[in-house]
């Protein structure tokens, strides 16, 4: 790996677990290599990560915390009792997605940048670097679709504003001192309530949280949610996000394009 450049180290916060571990590596490999700085990435254990698979990631990256569901747990019951909070309790244990937009705000102040697994890097990240090194609003990644699981009506009525069309959470940042608890409990209960359950509840959750707000968007350019041919073969872009359909380039080919660029990179430097 090339010498990191000047700069703290980036540090990321991600859900992981014994179906994703591997990516949550490669993943942050890719972004070690083509950010050239040192990572300090805060991993949240799901339930499943195995022993083993916690110490491959910790071999390659010697600075990453974990999280383990029991620690979350003791930061719930101080922060979030169930009591008061019963909606985000429930979703905390049945959706585990939520935990991405709870566990590292859970009492915490400053900026947090979130990431998710399935995303690999193939240059450097400018924007996502000069966002964590000086955050000043929400940041967020754009999606192919805008996907938030619940009728817009009902979503707008409750944020008090429109949200936001194609706002995705692969790539996201929040400042941990701005969360008003009570009311992401009553959005969460009433969202729940009125239409059910929902794969994209965290996706809404964000996306009502910086409604009407200034935010950083990654450029949709360099930064691909769903890639799609021919960026999805030509990898010209910054990052890819591999959602849906999508995912089968990760599998296919662009995980060894990845790997490939970064080998030339290096033999070149």
């Amino acid at each position: 790996m090339a010498e990191p450049k000047s700069g703290p180290p980036l540090t990321l916060h991600v859900l992981s677990g014994n179906r994703f571990w591997y990516q949550t590596a490669f993943c942050l490999w890719t972004l070690a290599h083509q950010s050239k700085r040192r990572l300090t990435p805060i991993i949240y254990d799901d339930g499943t990560l195995a022993p083993a698979q916690r110490d491959a990631i910790a071999r390659i990256f010697p600075a990453a915390r974990f999280i383990s569901p029991a620690d979350a747990l003791r930061q719930l019951d101080l922060h979030l009792p169930v009591s008061r909070f019963p909606a985000l309790r429930d979703r905390w244990l049945h959706y585990p997605n939520i935990r991405k937009l709870i566990d590292p705000h859970l009492g915490a102040t400053g900026w947090k940048l979130v990431i998710d697994s399935d995303l690999l890097f193939f240059s450097f990240p400018e924007f996502l670097v000069d966002w964590h090194d000086l955050p000043t609003v929400p940041m967020h990644a754009v999606d192919c679709e805008s996907s938030y699981g619940y009728s817009r009506p009902l979503l707008d009525s409750l944020a008090g504003i429109p949200l936001a069309d194609f706002v995705n959470v692969g790539l996201c940042g929040l400042n941990s001192s701005e969360f008003d608890w009570p009311r992401l409990e009553h959005w969460s209960r009433t969202l729940t309530e009125r239409e059910g359950t929902h794969y994209f509840l965290e996706q809404a959750l964000f996306a009502m949280l910086v409604a009407g707000r200034p935010c950083a968007i990654a450029p949709a350019a360099d930064y691909v949610t769903c890639p799609r041919f021919p960026e999805a073969t030509d990898c010209r872009a910054v990052m890819h996000h591999y959602v849906a359909g999508s995912k089968r380039w990760y599998f296919r080919r662009n995980w060894s394009h990845a790997l490939q660029r970064i080998h030339v990179e290096d033999k070149s430097a």
